[in-house]
């Protein structure tokens, strides 16, 4: 069945209505009022006045039915290559309360000219079948009941190809979030019209990405998630109900007094969001995670892909770089491009009023409008239309810090040569490896008060019988956790990736060490990674490392009028691992109290260039909430299992003598810096 409508003139009057009120407004009162200046144009209006709708129920091959809208440019006279985006969050562009704001990547390419379908996956509003969450691949496969987005997508297009008029016979790919995981899935095994597919911020392995960090639980994000969806189509208009009712004043104080999270089914959900229990029933990998990792699965992909990140994503950074290299590793000889800019989650679509930058942090220019106008667009064009050329690099990546664009033939680059940052005595991070730790060292900038307090040590024989060892502590208590950000808020903004530090300098739960004023301009690319020596008195700790430039105290200038930049620190990099997945994540493990052990903290690929004048500055912290969920530190088979009394305070160390050396390893780019 097919139902064929033009989308325009609801949503065209009711915005001749608005202009008309405006009037009416400004002539009937006291004080004429000024219209506010007509907004650019949208995508949305762009395909209003320039497009064709039709809803659809597209058959795959086991009989399932999905949801798909497809909006046909009004010009017949040539043909357009189709571009599909397959989503869990609703295919209908107007439906009642809910307006989807964005269709298509970009405006450019809607003027350009492509047949642009929406897809709903399968138990999502109005597609049949049944919904599961980053639906496992299946391989190999047996029979036409053996279905998942990599069958879906080849259904899909070959329908489109069928029954969809006027097409050029190729067809594009493209999603964010869980889009970008239905893009990367449906390139797997690809239909031999599906000709370029661009997986954007895409979720891969959930361990690792949007909801967790290394075992670490994402709270803040799988609450905002879990109390959103799995509600009953059309279910978005109550989709928030549950708990911005008792968010009154932060997510902070709500959820440090909601307690352990053994409590959010009984208190909230009651049972009626069955994806919650599931994250509660498997605390570490095991095969549920396993099975929905769809990095080994990446073979046989699209000739083209281009994979899209952004630097200060939250929730999907760690899954558009393993997407680049397990395709890079599977596909020899394809074409696969890694596109990684200074963004927020999504921030590419340039949906915020202010394009330059992210909260204080400017990057000197629209790099959302570059992104779309100089890459994105052409990536499409080249491998949908022949049009343009094939000119994108390996790697085409923002360098945060210094504000240019720059491309690598690899990545991560070949030329950057691997250095490591010590952590050493006196609060000081160096180069050089650490060579004392006597006795009486002083330690980490880090003064008591707010969580705890932190204290610098050194003598006396380690718990383990090993000589003495310079250490830094700090005393971590689960009622008191290390906050995200510096003010109330519901949901995290998007700029805490970027926010200034300065506001933990007094707190005694986190350890700050920092290199004096740079010589030279340090540009790190590459894995960043840090590697701690550390124990607790308790049976497991979380590790937090950040990475934070900071800005001399006179201001830079770069940012020459920007008062709020002197002395600034600037988030650069964060990363954590739950200590008790320190040698893997299926064979969790307790600390053994006052033991030394090392940690290994993934912090993700970096591209940033501190600048000559600047300090580099790393954070140690045992906390990060409410974006984290609180550790218990008493050694739990399930912490979502855990009571009250299993939150205990701790003192944990972090060693840093010649024997036991932390550091930060990173491949820098001096040459290229300067």
């Amino acid at each position: 069945m097919i139902a064929r409508k033009t989308v325009g003139w609801i949503h065209t009057a009711a915005r001749r209505l608005a202009a008309v009120a405006c009037v009416v407004i400004g002539l009937t009162a006291a004080h004429p009022r000024v219209c506010p200046a007509q907004p650019p144009e949208s995508p949305q209006t762009y395909l209003e006045m320039n497009y064709t709708r039709e809803d659809h129920m597209v058959p795959m091959r086991d009989g399932i039915h999905l949801f798909t809208v497809v909006f046909i440019p009004n010009d017949a006279s040539r043909k357009y290559p189709i571009l599909l985006e397959r989503t869990a969050f609703g295919a209908d562009v107007y439906s009642g309360d809910y307006y989807r704001g964005v269709l298509g990547p970009s405006l450019s390419l809607l003027r350009e000219g492509y047949i642009v379908v929406r897809q709903e996956i399968r138990g999502t509003y109005g597609s049949e079948g049944s919904f599961s969450y980053l639906t496992p691949h299946v391989s190999p496969k047996s029979g036409s009941k053996d279905v998942d987005e990599s069958t879906d997508t080849y259904d899909t297009i070959e329908w489109l190809l069928a029954n969809i008029a006027p097409h050029n016979g190729r067809v594009g790919m493209w999603g964010i979030d869980y889009a970008g995981f239905c893009a990367a899935a449906g390139m797997i095994d690809a239909h031999p019209a599906l000709k370029a597919v661009s997986p954007q911020a895409p979720v891969t392995d959930f361990w690792y990405d949007s909801f967790h960090a290394y075992g670490a639980f994402n709270l803040l994000n799988a609450l905002r998630f879990t109390t959103s969806y799995g509600v009953p189509a059309p279910g978005r208009p109550a989709r928030y109900h549950m708990l911005y009712l008792n968010f009154t004043t932060s997510s902070y104080d709500f959820l440090l007094s909601m307690g352990p999270l053994s409590y959010v089914d009984r208190l909230y959900f009651q049972g009626r969001r069955p994806f919650w229990n599931e994250f509660a029933a498997h605390p570490n990998y095991d095969e549920y995670w396993r099975s929905r990792n769809i990095l080994p699965h990446l073979k046989k992909t699209a000739p083209a892909v281009m994979t899209v990140g952004g630097w200060f994503d939250d929730r999907n950074l760690y899954g558009p770089l393993a997407c680049y290299r397990s395709v890079e590793e599977k596909n020899p000889g394809a074409f696969n491009v890694l596109v990684m800019g200074p963004w927020d989650h999504a921030g590419w679509l340039g949906q915020y009023e202010t394009q330059d930058g992210l909260g204080d942090v400017s990057f000197g220019s629209n790099t959302a409008a570059f992104f779309q106008e100089n890459i994105e667009l052409a990536f499409f064009e080249y491998f949908l239309k022949d049009k343009g050329r094939r000119g994108l690099p390996e790697a085409f990546v923002f360098v945060t810090g210094k504000n240019v664009w720059r491309s690598f033939d690899d990545w991560p680059p070949r030329e950057a040569k691997v250095e490591k940052l010590y952590l050493d005595a006196g609060a000081r991070l160096s180069f050089d490896p650490p060579v004392g730790g006597a006795a009486g060292s002083s330690g980490a900038r880090a003064q008591t008060g707010g969580g705890g307090a932190a204290a610098a040590g050194g003598g006396g024989p380690a718990s383990n019988g090993a000589p003495s060892a310079a250490y830094d502590e700090l005393v971590s208590d689960p009622e008191n956790p290390v906050p995200v950000v510096n003010h109330p808020t519901i949901w995290l903004p998007p700029e805490f990736m970027v926010q200034d530090q300065r506001f933990l300098a007094g707190r005694g739960d986190v350890l700050m060490y920092e290199t004096e004023p740079l010589e030279e301009d340090v540009t790190v690319a590459g894995p960043l990674k840090a590697s701690l020596w550390v124990s607790t008195t308790k049976g497991d700790a979380d590790w937090v490392v950040k990475v934070i430039d900071v800005f001399p105290a006179e201001g830079d200038e770069q940012f020459p009028n920007r008062l709020i930049m002197r002395g600034y620190h600037m988030l650069v990099r964060a990363g954590i691992l739950r200590g008790r997945f320190r040698a893997g994540a299926e064979t969790p493990r307790p600390f053994v109290a006052n033991e030394p052990a090392r940690v290994a903290v993934e912090l993700q690929d970096i591209c940033h260039t501190f600048r000559k004048g600047h300090r580099i500055m790393v954070h140690v912290q045992s906390s990060w909430f409410p974006y984290i969920d609180r550790n218990p530190q008493r050694y739990v088979e399930n912490i979502f299992q855990a009571a009250q009394e299993d939150f205990v305070t701790a003192t944990h160390r972090v060693y840093r003598s010649p024997e036991r050396a932390s550091y930060l390893e990173m491949g820098v780019l001096r040459e290229a810096a300067r």
